[in-house]
């Protein structure tokens, strides 16, 4: 178990007021939901962990990373889920992702019961976590108004996204063009991810995967804004990085926010050396700031 910051440990996880609701048909479709004491409807943010799309859960990513931000969040008025995915060991891409959207469309059909704005939702997460986020926000609305399903009319568009160490893109060749000599792109977690090979990364049917899952094809004029939080400095990647170091540079950041720019959606990005000593705390609370305006409340 990583060891708590010292700002960590300075906030304790409260108990969800439900826990492991299935919002989907599989096993690992379940979510927590906090909700903020509040007698108007109120914004809400998602929570999706990380852990190469292979590990990881809910209940370790809230209690370890995201603790901080649940009692921001709820302290201001937002009401805060966090949700478990498919992992690479049971389905495929894009299947994580459509879990995502599957989770947001289930949270927005709650939205009466449970007293939420649903046009104020926002998604966070670190590594795999935040790439899922990204591709919410930026992947056009999968709500199906004909679907016999009710949950799956509802739309999987959000107001804002805050990620942590994040991929803008999956695109393994895009990854090995970023970093010359690194071998970040043919990194385990992601060969699994897609269930391919080394010797198959140029493939036809890799090369439509990674479109499918990556931030960077999906974005136009009317998506919502971004921030992003690196735990590196903005420095060059060193020559002996591993592939963990390069899959999480800030590079994946302002790739993003250089496209974001021309299109004219704010996306803040921060790394470690923009703030002194230990950052959770401080780029929570820049991140609960983003929410907060983005949301039109605070």
């Amino acid at each position: 178990m990583a060891e708590k910051s010292e700002a960590a440990k300075a906030f304790t996880l409260p108990s969800p007021d439900l826990s492991d609701v299935q919002y989907g048909p599989y096993e690992r479709n379940v979510l927590d939901l906090w909700k903020a004491k509040s007698d108007k409807p109120t914004p809400l943010v998602v929570c999706i962990h990380g852990g190469g799309f292979k590990g990881g859960n809910k209940n370790t990513y809230m209690q370890e990373k995201a603790a901080i931000l649940v009692n921001l969040c709820l302290e201001a008025g937002i009401s805060v889920a966090a949700i478990n995915y498919r992992l690479s060991g049971q389905a495929k891409a894009p299947a994580a992702m459509l879990d995502g959207a599957r989770a947001v469309q289930f949270l927005r059909s709650k939205a009466q019961e449970w007293n939420f704005d649903p046009e104020r939702f926002a998604a966070t997460g670190g590594s795999a976590g935040g790439g899922i986020s990204l591709w919410l926000g930026f992947h056009d609305d999968l709500a199906d108004p004909e679907a016999s399903d009710p949950v799956k009319r509802e739309s999987t568009r959000l107001s804002c996204m805050g990620v942590v160490a994040t991929q803008s893109s999956y695109d393994l060749l895009f990854i090995r063009d970023m970093f010359p000599g690194n071998t970040a792109w043919e990194h385990p977690a992601l060969l699994e991810f897609y269930g391919i090979t080394r010797e198959e990364i140029d493939s036809p049917r890799a090369r439509k995967l990674y479109q499918e899952v990556s931030a960077l094809p999906h974005l136009s004029a009317d998506d919502p804004p971004v921030f992003m939080f690196y735990p590196q400095p903005n420095v060059p990647l060193a020559p002996d990085a591993g592939p963990n170091v390069a899959i999480h540079h800030p590079k994946f950041g302002f790739v993003l926010k250089e496209k974001l720019d021309a299109l004219g959606i704010e996306c803040i990005v921060r790394c470690q050396d923009d703030y002194e000593g230990d950052a959770r705390e401080q780029y929570y609370r820049e991140m609960l700031e983003f929410f907060q305006r983005h949301f039109g409340c605070g």
